[in-house]
């Protein structure tokens, strides 16, 4: 069945993606994006889509313009990684997602789908990029409350490590492959026993798609899913097979940087509660790693 949806975050890694699937599927999309946001990921596809510039209408006019919204996916995010002053990152991340919470409770919005991190695993904002964790732990905490008031049905969506072609070059695999692939001078790393539950983007694609059908049909004022394949592996397993599929000969100096203060060890996502909507991963690391280096490779050839 078709529904209305609105998503924020569209122009990004994951939410251009998600737009493409949500199409695919028969969905009518709107997005928010900023007038001067880059829209090199969604630019094929603006013509099947309702876009609105939220730097230049009022928050409320797509809910005013379309009969009925049935879901938001809210996946519009500040890192924190561009200098950014911790009150943009707490408009961003927490206010104006509060105020769309607002206006599709007001409008009877039947869900709102929440993009939050592992990091939040922790009981203390995560070191290095605290603003961030920390207002994304604000915000769930308030989508919480509305759902316990019963004002919408609010689903909380914790990713793992996401990866795959196209994400930011600042992102740990996008500069892990860039690097290798160019053979460049030797890579100072952590001694890389930590464990993350890595991801391919097709598949937390795939895992949303999931959730929200299941989202929109169900009658639950709070839930909360872990998208993740279920299996951690050491940083060490995923640089190592990420520079053998690449065949780079960068040199590895695992150990030459120190682990930061209160590390992550080991996150892995609990997946029952997708596996319950009889979802499963279907790529596989290595797989994943050669979709991802084989596009980063041919970007390579066109850039040389």
């Amino acid at each position: 069945m078709s529904h209305n949806i609105l998503v924020t975050g569209a122009t990004g890694f994951i939410g251009g993606r998600l737009v493409k699937g949500l199409l695919q599927k028969g969905h009518q999309v709107i997005i928010l994006k900023r007038s001067f946001s880059r829209i090199d990921r969604i630019r094929d596809l603006l013509p099947h889509l309702y876009s609105y510039d939220i730097d230049r209408c009022d928050l409320v006019q797509p809910f005013r313009e379309f009969e009925k919204i049935d879901a938001i996916i809210h996946l519009a995010t500040s890192y924190g990684r561009n200098q950014e002053s911790l009150s943009d990152i707490v408009d961003v991340n927490t206010l104006f997602p509060l105020r769309l919470l607002e206006a599709a409770s007001h409008f009877q919005v039947h869900c709102f789908l929440n993009t939050d991190t592992y990091f939040n695993k922790l009981p203390f904002p995560y070191q290095g990029l605290e603003g961030y964790s920390l207002s994304k732990r604000h915000f769930r905490e308030w989508g919480a409350q509305f759902a316990r008031l019963q004002k919408i049905h609010f689903v909380n969506i914790s990713l793992e490590h996401v990866f795959g072609p196209g994400d930011g070059d600042s992102k740990f695999v996008p500069f892990l492959i860039r690097h290798l692939l160019k053979n460049a001078a030797p890579l100072d790393l952590t001694p890389g026993e930590q464990k993350r539950d890595f991801i391919y983007i097709e598949d937390v694609v795939s895992a949303f798609l999931y959730i929200l059908n299941h989202a929109i049909c169900c009658p639950t004022s709070y839930q909360e899913y872990e998208v993740g394949t279920g299996q951690s592996v050491s940083l060490r397993t995923f640089i190592g097979t990420a520079h053998k599929l690449s065949h780079s000969i960068t040199p590895l100096n695992f150990g030459t940087i120190p682990y930061r203060e209160q590390e992550i060890m080991d996150s892995v996502a609990n997946i029952e509660q997708l596996v319950s909507l009889e979802w499963s991963p279907q790529y596989t690391l290595e797989r994943a790693l050669s979709l991802t280096i084989a596009h980063y490779a041919s970007q390579t050839d066109r850039e040389d």
